[in-house]
């Protein structure tokens, strides 16, 4: 029991960042993953999703394969943050899950040993769950391997460093200019940081214990 001289009750807004950010992010962990192969049927609508790894072929991600731990978490609007205009497809989410579907072959991995969570939502709730999954799990190909989502933009592109992505994974038809990322560097790097995250990972305050 509590010294009654001391106790005070505690404070909870159900509509506070934080609350909101763990709603959606639990709500989102109870989305059963799909196999990256799988042919999902078209459907409208933007929001969040998660890839994840549990194959056995890729020494760098076997740590995850049987954890909920995403190796990169994302974003589908229907409404450019920016300008507020509507997304040119109707189908946005659907849309950049097959974007990625092409990049993960594209880089020489194997789009059987992958699954993704996905979670239709409007747009103006997205940044908060989107936030709390990567801040929550820092997926490698977030936080160490950045360049996985971006797109090839002209001259711009063609003339910057090959992504950490792309350095590791090699394969995106894609053209870079001369300058290069340290392979070896990279992948130690991504190595101590899954370390990290399988060691946090029963501190997370929604997560699911496994996978599916």
């Amino acid at each position: 029991m509590p010294d009654e001289h001391d106790y005070r009750p505690e404070f909870f807004d159900p509509l506070s960042t934080e609350a909101l950010t763990r709603i959606i992010c639990r709500e989102f962990e109870e989305q059963e993953p799909i196999g990256l192969t799988y042919e999902v049927p078209l459907f409208e609508g933007s929001g969040l999703y998660a890839i994840y790894y549990h194959g056995d072929s890729e020494e760098l991600y076997k740590p995850l394969a049987d954890l909920a731990i995403p190796v990169y978490v994302g974003q589908a609007r229907s409404h450019n943050s920016a300008t507020g205009r509507t997304a040119r497809s109707l189908r946005p989410l659907h849309s950049r899950i097959k974007q990625h579907r092409v990049s993960i072959d594209g880089g020489g991995l194997y789009l059987d040993e992958f699954s993704v969570r996905l979670l239709c939502m409007p747009d103006v709730h997205i940044d908060m769950g989107e936030n709390g999954l990567r801040v929550g799990y820092q997926p490698v190909w977030n936080s160490i391997l950045t360049g996985f989502g971006s797109h090839e933009q002209g001259s711009a592109t063609r003339s910057s460093a090959r992504t950490k992505w792309d350095t590791v994974h090699p394969g995106r038809s894609r053209t870079y200019g001369d300058e290069k990322h340290d392979l070896a560097a990279l992948v130690t790097e991504a190595q101590y940081a899954i370390q990290r995250q399988v060691a946090e990972y029963d501190y997370l305050p929604w997560h699911r214990a496994t996978l599916g």
